[in-house]
C-alpha cells in the first residue's frame, strides 16, 4: 500500500510530464503511471521499491495532479507576486511543479498546510537541485501565511 508520500511523488510525476506537454495527452500520461516499475528500471526512483500502486492509488495521484495543474494560472500568479525575481517561467521545472502541486494541495479542504510544505521541501531535496529546497520553502511559507490568514478569518467569521 502506498503512504500519501508516494502518492504525492507519482502525482509530482504526472505533473511535471503535463507541465511538459502543455496539459495534452492526459490519458498516456495517466497510463505512464501505471508503469513505474519501468521508471525504476531505467534509474529513476520516484518510490521505494518496494511499493506497488494500485489503480486507485494511481487515480488518486493522477487527479491531483491534473488538480495542480488545472489550477496553475493561481499558483503562478501568487508565486509571481511573491517572489517577482523568480517567476515561475524561471524556475527550474521541477521546482515549479513542486510549488503548484503545493499551493494546490494547501487550497484543498481539510488540508494540513504546514506538512505540505514539508513535503514539498522533501521533495525539492530528492528531486531538484541544492539550492531548490531552500527556494520552495521561501516561497511556500509565503503563501503558507497567506493560507493560515484565510483560514484564521473563515473560522473567526463562522
Amino acid at each position: 500500500m502506498a503512504t500519501p508520500r508516494d502518492i504525492r511523488r507519482l502525482a509530482l510525476l504526472a505533473l511535471y510530464q503535463l507541465d511538459a506537454c502543455k496539459g495534452e495527452d492526459r490519458q498516456s500520461i495517466r497510463e505512464s503511471l501505471d508503469s513505474v516499475d519501468t521508471l525504476e528500471e531505467e534509474g529513476l526512483h520516484f518510490v521505494d521499491r518496494d511499493t506497488a500502486f494500485t489503480a486507485n492509488e494511481c487515480d488518486k495521484a493522477f487527479l491531483i495532479a491534473q488538480g495542480a495543474y488545472n489550477d496553475r494560472a493561481a499558483a503562478d500568479a501568487e508565486v509571481l507576486e511573491l517572489a517577482p525575481d523568480w517567476p515561475p517561467h524561471r524556475q527550474p521545472v521541477v521546482d515549479r511543479s513542486i510549488i503548484r502541486l503545493a499551493y494546490y494541495e494547501m487550497h484543498q479542504p481539510n488540508a494540513q498546510p504546514k506538512a505540505i510544505v514539508n513535503e514539498a521541501v522533501e521533495l525539492a531535496k530528492a528531486f531538484s537541485t541544492e539550492n531548490s529546497p531552500g527556494f520552495v520553502n521561501g516561497v511556500l511559507d509565503k503563501i503558507l501565511k497567506r493560507v493560515l490568514s484565510e483560514t484564521d478569518a473563515a473560522a473567526g467569521a463562522n
